[in-house]
């Protein structure tokens, strides 16, 4: 499984290394990696070990004493207690390192072995549950409140922006927070404060005083001083000046301004591991936040029986169980099919849209042409360029990389314009390059950023991006990075094209082929203004796909995934200006960045909007409503489209999940599915080929000996049928948590599929549930997935419950 090298960083209090001074703790991350680094020759490997005894929550959820009182304490250091003597009696000294325990959600510890021996004595020691090996992890705004109607139809219904959000909590395992920064000021919190049941507290540190936890930030436990886009978006405040390089690019607003802020660091610039993420998950949970943002996960299916049961699902599951909703990215690994790295029916994945906002960008030809690209930039290098592309009518010269560069050097380095080594700075100086956009690009071993560092060097007065030829028309990634240095991408092939066309056509060249008079011009407009085109979300092409799978061997599941879509692309958000991330970023505020991870906190402070308007609602009930009133189509009709490979294709479940959030809906959904832990337990039981002693050891609870309960039959706000023979039954339950109504259900079959349901129409009271039967009958093979969709359409509300079907057979035979 691959992910980037991270290093320990203490985020529960039983870490061996919890008497470490914050400071101290952050600021040994370089010798940690080291260490790490050096025992990998050893084969020594960190491992997270469960174990048969209860942890707290479930022992005082059945003694009904609160987590604060002297008996949950002392159970609590019981258990860690525990953990150390178990190893001491069963291990050598020397032999290992326990770096944490597990003990709110999961009763278990992480530990450092040194052996396969030591690794031996573990899996053969009495009370020991499951061992699983501990696995990286990688980390996977001004206009968004608008786009999705929340400033408009959601903060008016909650009391105005600042009380939107208000009494909730929203925790955040990510990479840290900078308290100074102006979407995280102060705001009245007295009754907040006095009502909250969140405990968690502020660990100070340098730059991180114990006076920045004073109202909005109410909890941040041992994290450096690193980036935290996530929660500006879900939670920053209300109408903050976004100023990047002197230019005012807007306000900016979180989705719920009135919620509150927990940090819990466990993931750095370059990843993380489960072993932290976990522990982070444990505390937080403890603490008593309402909702988890997890904007990271594993970059491939985890090995094992099943990827539902690898430790951070399970503790994930377990954080479900205590009434906190988990928001976590789908990945980055689009446009492919099963690429989600978000498993579970309990989680709430996000993919990510493209928003109507778009930062165009022209450049002017010397022969009066023009074209369309993308790219932010800013001249700041007066001293050699007086005057600035995106200002006056002053043309440069413009120069293929590989004509300003020595001729022994590789070809792809030099286009991709990686390295200022190759460059003859004189030729090159105060011309604007043309580089090319490569298969290193989409393999992240090259970068625009790094195109810019290189111009910078070589002393250019800009760049300009083109496609090869040989790539296609894939979307060029990174396109919205602010650059210090004027540029444009040319995403289209019919641009890119007429650009060489035009230079070499005003290039002449020596007998050996070797440029000796630039006579091609061009000059690069500004490109900060934003235009706001009405469009509807479209699935941006890195945003992971479905269908879910239960296992490496990439098996499909009957859980859709993912579940929901949210403005992912182009998102500003609050940085750290000393932030360890792309330093064309670094001294900075704000952060123009995209990715599934920036689609995350879009939803989790959406979630805490619902949550303040459904205090007493569960998990299950807020991703419920949700995905029934999610958008399918645009504001006329027409289906939301997907960004594939070369193309527009109309999007599918296995895309956008649900659809498109839309949270003025959202908070009044009409109908609910409701999930509770049990029903979690009774579809890991029913997963072929995952034997029913596995789940018992992984939750702690045997699987239910009555019924026929089948995967499909979890009563989520979705049907998925991985492989359907003939026919299937599948029942569903809904509640209704508006006013009494009366429902007519229609189908829109999936093709190859008859689909019926009882009853057709249905009356039900407040606070009164129905029970549906659908009958899934195959009609013809179709073996691939096809799409459908059940809608329950009633005087007040419309829920909508996507199905997603692959038909393996249509006889029972």
């Amino acid at each position: 499984m691959r992910f980037k090298l991270g290093a320990k960083e203490n985020v529960h209090m039983h870490d061996q290394r919890s008497n470490m001074p914050p400071l101290m703790a952050a600021f040994s991350t370089s010798l940690i990696c080291f260490t790490v680094i050096n025992l990998a020759f050893a084969k020594a490997k960190v491992y997270m070990v469960l174990m048969e005894d209860e942890p707290t929550f479930s022992v005082s959820s059945k003694q009904k004493y609160h987590r604060v009182e002297n008996d949950y304490i002392v159970y609590k250091e019981k258990i860690s207690n525990r953990h150390t003597i178990f190893l001491e009696s069963h291990l050598r000294k020397g032999s290992y390192t326990k770096l944490y325990s597990y003990t709110h959600l999961l009763n278990g510890f992480a530990v450092h072995v040194t052996s396969e021996e030591v690794l031996g004595t573990l899996r053969n020691a009495t009370g020991v549950r499951l061992i699983h090996e501990d696995v990286k992890i990688e980390k996977l705004t001004t206009h968004t409140p608008d786009f999705l109607g929340i400033s408009t139809h959601v903060w008016p219904r909650l009391g105005g922006a600042e009380s939107s959000g208000e009494g909730v909590v929203i925790g955040f395992v990510d990479t840290g927070i900078n308290p100074d920064h102006p979407s995280f000021v102060t705001s009245s919190s007295s009754r907040f404060l006095n009502s909250t049941k969140f405990k968690g507290k502020c660990t100070s540190g340098e730059q991180f005083p114990s006076t920045a936890c004073n109202g909005k930030i109410v909890g941040a436990q041992y994290f450096a001083h690193g980036a935290m886009a996530n929660a500006s978006i879900a939670a920053g405040i209300n109408n903050v000046s976004v100023i990047v390089n002197g230019f005012d690019y807007g306000t900016a607003s979180g989705m719920a301004p009135g919620a509150r802020i927990a940090v819990y660091k466990a993931i750095y610039a370059f990843g993380g591991y489960m072993s932290d993420v976990v522990a982070a998950v444990d505390q937080a949970v403890e603490d008593g936040v309402d909702i988890l943002s997890l904007s990271a996960g594993p970059s491939s299916v985890p090995s094992g029986d099943s990827a539902f049961l690898n430790v951070l699902e399970l503790q994930l599951l377990f954080a479900i169980k205590a009434g906190v909703l988990v928001v976590q990215a789908a990945g980055n690994g689009g446009p492919f099919s099963s690429s989600v790295i978000s498993f579970s029916p309990w989680i709430t994945s996000v993919a990510a849209s493209i928003t109507d906002r778009k930062y165009n960008n022209t450049i002017l030809l010397g022969n009066g042409q023009s074209y369309s690209g993308s790219g932010i930039s800013h001249n700041l290098y007066p001293k050699y360029f007086n005057h600035s592309p995106t200002e006056g009518e002053i043309n440069y010269q413009v120069a293929a990389a590989a004509d300003v560069c020595v001729r022994n050097a590789t070809t792809i380095t030099i286009d991709s314009c990686q390295n200022p080594e190759p460059f003859i700075r004189p030729l090159a100086y105060g011309k604007l390059i043309i580089c090319t956009y490569t298969f290193e690009y989409e393999y992240e071993s090259a970068s625009i950023a790094a195109v810019a560092d290189t111009m910078k060097q070589i002393g250019a007065a800009g760049f300009i991006i083109t496609l090869d030829p040989n790539f296609g028309s894939a979307v060029i990634k990174g396109t919205m990075v602010t650059l210090q240095i004027p540029a444009i991408i040319l995403n289209d092939m019919q641009a890119s094209s007429a650009l060489w066309e035009y230079y070499n056509s005003n290039t002449v060249r020596d007998m050996r082929g070797q440029a000796i008079i630039f006579a091609a011009k061009a000059r690069i407009l500004d490109g900060r203004q934003a235009i706001y085109t009405g469009q509807a979300p479209v699935v941006a092409s890195y945003s992971s796909r479905g269908p879910d799978v239960q296992n490496a061997l990439m098996q499909t599941a009957d859980v859709l995934k993912p579940n929901v879509m949210a403005p992912g692309s182009s998102i500003w958000a609050a940085w750290s200006p000393d932030s360890d991330g792309d330093k064309y970023i670094k001294g900075q505020n704000f952060a123009l960045i995209s990715g599934t991870s920036m689609a995350t906190p879009h939803i989790a402070g959406i979630a805490a909007l619902i949550k303040q308007k459904h205090p007493k609602w569960g998990p299950d009930a807020i991703t419920s409503a949700m995905m029934t009133t999610a958008d399918r189509t645009d504001p006329l009709g027409a289906p939301i489209l997907a960004e594939s490979l070369n193309e527009l294709t109309e999007a599918t479940p296995f895309d956008f999940g649900a659809g498109s959030i839309n949270a003025s809906q959202a908070i009044k959904p009409g109908l609910i599915f409701n999930a509770t832990f049990k029903h979690y337990v009774a579809f890991l039981c029913a997963v072929p080929g995952l034997d029913r002693e596995a789940v018992k050891r992984a939750v702690g609870v045997s699987c239910p000996t009555k019924g026929k309960f089948k995967c499909s039959d979890l009563n989520t706000a979705s049907v998925t049928i991985s492989n359907l023979v003939g026919k299937r039954k599948v029942i569903r339950y809904v509640k209704n948590v508006s006013d009494k109504d009366k429902y007519t259900i229609h189908i829109k079959e999936p093709l190859g599929v008859n689909v019926t349901v009882v009853p057709e129409t249905f009356k039900i009271k407040r606070r009164g549930s129905r029970r549906l039967r659908l009958l899934f009958q195959a009609t013809e093979t179709t073996n691939a997935y096809t799409f459908g969709e059940m809608v329950l359409k009633g005087k007040q509300h419309t829920v909508r419950v996507p199905l997603a079907v692959y038909v393996a057979s249509a006889s029972n035979s």
